[in-house]
Parts: C-alpha cells; structure tokens; sequence
C-alpha cells in the first residue's frame, strides 16, 4: 500500500514557476514508477510526466517538454514536479501517482495508488 500527498499547488502569474512535491509512505516507494497528472475543469485527466524507479528514467507529454522537470528522491519518498514559464492552460489540479511498471508510462490506467490532488491557478 502507497499512500501519496500533494504539497505546493497554488495561485502564480503567467510565466512564473511552482514546485509541486508529492510525499509517499509506504517502504516500497523506491520501486515504483511516479508520475504526476493534471485535471482542468471540464477536462479529461492528462498525463504530465512520469520517472522510473531506477535509472531516473523520464516521460514527458509533449506539450509539458521543456517547462516542467519531474525528480525524485527515494531517501525521501518524495516525487517533485517543477514547472516554469507557466500558462493559464496550466490550470488545473495536479495529482501525483505510483506505478509497479519498471518504465514511465502515461496511462493512467496503468497507476495503482494516486494522491488528493493540488490546485494550481495561473493567471493571465
């Protein structure tokens, strides 16, 4: 069991940056895949980013390249989401997530454990 909260959502002006982090309990954290995804209002969920557990592997949406860096830190049991250069079609609630596979993935259907969420509100 892999229990996960979201921390460091919050209100940015356009082009600004946040650093979301995602904390996780469980003694296995090291082993999973952790990926991080986004709901706008209306909007199906959306895959942002995703890092393996060994060799840091990383996945990215295509339109998340470059602005948005995912990290992890398995002393820690903390997964990070740093976005920069942010857009008001940023917003959304971002939710991080936790993955048995062995490579990023960007289904969510493929997550097993998924936190509360964090609000992140970029204005124009």
């Amino acid at each position: 069991q892999v229990q996960l909260v979201e921390s460091g959502g919050g209100l940015v002006q356009a082009g600004g940056s946040l650093k979301l982090s995602c904390a996780a309990s469980g003694r296995t954290f090291s082993t999973y895949t952790m990926g991080w995804f986004r709901q706008a209002p209306g909007k199906e969920r959306e895959f942002v980013a995703a890092i393996a557990w060994s060799r840091g592997n990383t996945l990215y949406a295509p339109s998340m390249m470059g602005r948005f860096t995912i990290s992890r830190d398995n002393a820690k049991s903390t997964v990070y989401l740093q976005m920069n250069s942010l857009k008001p079609e940023d917003t959304a609630v971002y939710y991080c997530a936790a993955d048995r596979s062995t490579l990023p993935v960007g289904a969510a259907a493929s997550y097993d454990y998924w936190g509360q969420g964090t609000q992140v509100t970029v204005s124009s």
